[in-house]
């Protein structure tokens, strides 16, 4: 449903609901009657492709309700015929005739007016159930919540994180990752940036969905869980971190999703990187031999091979105090 809103009601501009949509010469345009913005909805969508596929035909009228305006054509003017014989005037003056009598003028067939007291004169013949009894409720079950989030748009499934071939429901559990991703992003703003968000809130979003113990949603923390500040803001949240990453498989989805991050949405960032890693080895986030295999080759998982290329240029430096501390230690040891 965000995707849905995001996409199809809300401008683009103002971000208000107030929008008509819109569809001319295979676009399909979102008009807000708020700010005046009209903007385009991205036809890549497969939404988008079955609305201009399933658009009313504008002009054309199905056989029932041309049946029914004739019928109704009929009866009006029987009726006009017969007062018309009972007060001996002619055809021509009965409307206006009824006009300056009533001060009203009987309806067209056919015309809105006609149509609105034919269906209201439908509905009255339809049982409608107490509305006091009617009780509108939203399941918020963990499986509830991932049905719900198969059905986003494509574009915006998997945004976050990276599936694995070789993980069973990786392609319907990504989406879920999403809507996480998306809370913590969406909170942030409401609270004025990401270091005002709670580690505790945090996780237990993490929880209610059911995937504070998956490797990939410490992907989608290492690119919503900081910003600018993140050399500062690690220390702060390494103890929430330290608690989720329980395997080489959580370090290496933490460094895709840093890599991520610092490759694509913060690529001012990617001179920081020998310090980011500096902060993540010292709060023993991630393991030396995780560091060391991330470091030796550039990878496209993440992100396209020549950003990966850049991020580990820029983390030289700390690969090379690893290896240098590495080899200070063992000469200490050799001494002893």
């Amino acid at each position: 449903m965000d995707g849905f809103i995001s996409k199809f009601v809300l401008c683009k501009k103002c971000k208000n609901p107030e929008t008509d949509v819109n569809i001319k010469d295979g676009h399909i345009v979102l008009d807000c009657k708020a700010c005046g913005q009209r903007s385009d909805v991205d036809l890549r969508l497969k939404l988008s492709s079955f609305i201009l596929k399933t658009q009313p035909k504008k002009g054309k009228k199905d056989k029932s309700t041309k049946k029914a305006e004739r019928r109704a054509r009929k009866e009006a003017e029987a009726n006009n015929a017969e007062e018309d014989s009972q007060n001996g005037g002619s055809p021509g003056d009965s409307d206006s005739n009824q006009a300056d009598d009533n001060g009203e003028v009987e309806l067209e067939a056919g015309s809105d007016d006609e149509l609105t007291r034919r269906i209201k004169q439908d509905a009255d013949g339809i049982e409608v159930e107490d509305a006091k009894e009617v009780e509108w409720t939203v399941d918020v079950s963990e499986e509830a919540v991932q049905a719900r989030a198969k059905e986003l748009p494509d574009d915006l499934k998997r945004a976050l994180v990276v599936g694995d071939d070789d993980e069973e429901g990786a392609n319907g559990e990504a989406s879920g990752y999403d809507l996480f991703g998306k809370w913590i992003l969406d909170t942030a703003a409401e609270k004025g940036g990401v270091s005002k968000l709670d580690d505790v809130e945090i996780y237990l979003k993490a929880k209610e969905l059911g995937i504070e113990n998956k490797h990939r949603t410490l992907t989608v923390l290492a690119q919503t869980l900081f910003d600018e500040n993140i050399i500062k803001q690690i220390d702060k949240r390494s103890g929430m971190l330290k608690k989720m990453i329980t395997s080489e498989r959580h370090e290496k989805a933490f460094l895709g999703g840093t890599e991520r991050f610092v490759g694509n949405e913060k690529p001012e960032l990617i001179p920081q990187v020998s310090a980011i890693l500096l902060k993540y080895y010292q709060n023993d986030l991630i393991s030396e031999e995780v560091l060391k295999a991330w470091g030796s080759k550039a990878s496209k998982k993440y992100v396209d091979i020549k950003t990966s290329k850049a991020v580990r240029k820029s983390a030289e430096k700390f690969m090379e105090w690893l290896n240098t501390a590495e080899s200070d230690e063992e000469e200490t040891d050799d001494d002893e």
